[in-house]
C-alpha cells in the first residue's frame, strides 16, 4: 500500500484501520481470536496505522490490538487515546487532569504490551483542564520516552493552536466524510497552516456511504447509531442522492461506493489518512483497495456537489455527547 506523511517524520499507510468496532459501539463484537485475525490481515494488506482507545470496551480493545500487533510491533504505528473518566469523579464524564493522564497512559502501555505509544490523542477536550496543561503533560511523557507524538480529537481551531504552541500536534482525529464536512470551514485550513495531519473517523458515515444503510434500516439497542440523531429515517432518506452519486462514480471505476468515498477523502489533501473499521475480512480488502484509486477533477466535483445537498444542521450526537465537541 502507498504511504502518506501525517506530520514530519510520521509516515503511515494511506488507509489506516479503526479498531473500535471490533469490541465497541456497533453491536457486532467478535471473538478475540477473530479480531486478532482481522488486524493481522490488515497488516498483510500493508496497513501500518492502527487506532484504538482506552474507552473502547472499555480497555479490551487495547488488549486485542496489542496482542495482534506484537509480532510486527516495529512495522506499525499504534495510536490510542486518553481522556474519559473511568473513576466517575467528574460531572462531564471527561478527565484530562495531568495525574490522571499519567496513570491511564501507564495502564494503556501495559494493555498494549509496548514501551512507547506512537501517537497519543486526547480523546475529547476537557473543559475543566487548560489545554496547555494537557499538552505539557504529554510533552513530559514524550521526554520520558513513553509517548512519541501528540494528537487531539474533535478539537476546535483555537484549542489546536494553543496546544500546538506547547507541544507540537502531529494529528487531529475528527469525523470527516462526504456525509459530514464541517471541518472544511476552520479545521482544515488550521491544520494545513500548522503542518498537522487529519485522521478522519467514520469516513464511510458509519455505513451510510457504503449504500448498505438507508431509511429502512434499523439499529439494535447495542448499536450506537440507534442513539445518533443523524441516523433517523428522514435524514437517511435525504442522503439517497449522495449514495446514488457514489454508485455512479463507482460503476465507472469498477469499484464500490465505499472505495470511492474513501478515495474522495484521499483526494482532499495529501496529509489525510482515513481509518475505516470493520469486522469482516472482505470489507477490509475493499477498504484497503481504495488507496489505489485516484479520482479525477470531474469525479471529485460531482461527489462534492452531491454532498452539498446533505442537511448538516442535525446534531451528530445526543446532548451529553454533543457537549464533548470543542468549538
Amino acid at each position: 500500500m502507498i504511504t502518506r506523511t501525517l506530520a514530519p517524520g510520521l509516515e503511515v499507510s494511506a488507509i489506516g484501520f479503526g479498531c473500535m468496532g471490533l469490541s465497541h459501539s456497533y453491536g457486532q463484537d467478535i471473538g478475540q481470536a477473530d479480531a486478532i485475525s482481522v488486524i493481522r490481515h490488515a497488516v498483510d494488506l500493508g496497513v501500518t496505522f492502527f487506532d484504538t482507545a482506552q474507552v473502547y470496551g472499555p480497555f479490551t480493545n487495547e488488549e486485542i490490538v496489542g496482542r495482534a500487533l506484537a509480532p510486527v510491533r516495529d512495522q506499525v504505528v499504534i495510536a490510542t487515546k486518553f481522556g474519559f473518566d473511568f473513576e466517575r469523579s467528574t460531572s462531564s464524564g471527561l478527565n484530562s487532569r495531568p495525574d490522571y493522564i499519567r496513570a491511564t497512559v501507564d495502564a494503556s502501555l501495559q494493555r498494549l504490551g509496548i514501551e512507547r505509544i506512537d501517537l497519543l490523542y486526547q480523546h475529547r477536550v476537557d473543559p475543566e483542564v487548560p489545554i496547555e496543561d494537557v499538552a505539557g503533560t504529554v510533552r513530559s511523557l514524550i521526554d520520558e520516552g513513553k509517548v512519541s507524538r501528540f494528537g487531539l480529537s474533535e478539537s476546535g481551531a483555537a484549542t489546536i493552536r494553543r496546544a500546538h504552541a506547547v507541544q507540537p500536534v502531529s494529528a487531529l482525529q475528527s469525523e470527516y466524510s462526504l456525509w459530514w464536512r464541517e471541518p472544511e470551514a476552520e479545521i482544515l485550513p488550521t491544520l494545513d497552516e500548522l503542518g498537522i495531519g487529519l485522521v478522519p473517523f467514520s469516513p464511510l458515515g458509519r455505513g451510510v456511504l457504503t449504500g448498505a444503510i438507508d431509511e429502512s434500516s434499523t439499529f439494535g439497542d447495542d448499536d450506537t447509531r440507534s442513539t445518533l440523531p443523524r441516523y433517523s429515517q428522514e435524514n437517511l432518506q435525504s442522503s439517497r442522492q449522495l449514495v446514488d452519486a457514489l454508485t455512479r462514480v463507482a460503476k465507472g471505476r469498477d469499484a464500490t461506493p465505499a472505495q470511492i468515498a474513501l478515495a474522495w477523502l484521499l483526494a482532499r489533501h495529501p496529509s489525510i489518512v482515513p481509518i475505516p473499521g470493520t469486522t469482516r475480512i472482505h470489507r477490509l480488502d475493499e477498504n484497503a483497495g481504495a488507496a489505489a484509486i485516484e479520482l479525477n477533477t470531474a469525479e471529485v466535483a460531482e461527489l462534492t456537489a452531491a454532498s452539498d445537498l446533505i442537511d448538516t444542521s442535525i446534531d451528530r450526537y445526543p446532548e451529553r455527547m454533543q457537549s464533548w465537541i470543542d468549538r
